[in-house]
This record gives C-alpha cells, structure tokens and sequence, in this order.
C-alpha cells in the first residue's frame, strides 16, 4: 500500500501542513493544489519525498507549473488549482480535463471546500482548505489517499486538529 497526503488553499499558513507531514511517516508523496503564497520550498525541505505543487490563483510570484500531469502508485493524476478549469463551481469541466489527460485521479483546490466524487472510474478529488475552510463549521481538512497493492484507491478527507 502506498500513501499521499493531499493539501490546498494553505495561502502563507505552512505550518498546518508541516504538522500534518510529520503525523504521516509512511506517506510517499505530498501534493499541495495552490494557493501556497511562497511556502513551496518549506514544503519541500520538510520531507525526503516527492512534493507536487501547483499554481493558484494567489501563487503570483514563482515559477509553478499551473498543472500537472503525473503517476503515483500505477495511478494518473492530473493536478490543478481549479480556477481555470472550473471557474463556475461545475465538476463537468474537470471531468473532462481529467478525461483529456487520460487520468484516473484529478486533484483541485479552489474552493476551499472538501470532496470526493467518483464517476466512471473517475476520482475528482478537492481536500477542502487547511487555512481557510468554507464547508460548514469552518474546520480545517486535508486528504489521505492510498492505494493498495491491486491498485485499489480510498480518500480520506480528515479534519486538522493541531498537533493531532
């Protein structure tokens, strides 16, 4: 089984993320969908394993790419901030983007709102905001993806709790 955790929407509060990639020791891989405000790098000095990070519309300095295309697990996965691909609220369009790209998994961030959707082997993926949660009750979440050995995948959309 192999492990990720998914972050969005940080917009210069790394320090929620920093304390959640130490409470994942087995984690292989961390991808952070936008809005990271220059934190990049603290992301990636935190851990010696891959760190995906894409542009958001609040990234106005620095070179990320505004999307990503890359495998994890057997998995395809397609990464954007979202504001482009869906700049009226509507799945349909990241579906098809995700559809373009061949993926199996597309991750978004943007509207600082948790979610997991699947449709046609399809996992539309938004881990909601770490900083800036917009979901009733404001908590701040990010998500946990495995995949298992027969290329199964769960998300887990979880609730930051300072050092919990």
């Amino acid at each position: 089984m192999k492990q990720a955790v998914i972050f969005s929407d940080s917009h210069g509060r790394i320090d929620p993320v920093l304390d959640v990639m130490k409470q994942y020791p087995k984690a292989e891989a961390f991808f952070h969908l936008g809005d990271i405000e220059g934190d990049d790098d603290r992301m990636r000095r935190a851990t010696p394993y891959p760190v995906y990070i894409v542009k958001g519309n609040c990234d106005y300095f620095g070179s990320l790419p505004e999307q990503l295309v890359i495998d994890f697990a057997s998995k395809k996965i397609a990464m954007c901030h979202g504001h482009r691909q869906m700049p009226y609220g509507v799945t349909d369009m990241l579906r098809y983007w995700g559809m373009e790209q061949k993926a199996d998994i597309v991750m978004f961030g943007h509207i600082h709102t948790p979610l997991v959707l699947e449709e046609d082997g399809l996992f539309i993926v938004n881990p909601g905001s770490i900083a800036k949660p917009r979901q009733e009750g404001h908590i701040p979440t990010y998500c946990v993806m495995e995949v298992d050995d027969g290329g199964g995948v769960t998300f887990e959309i979880k609730n930051y709790i300072k050092g919990k």
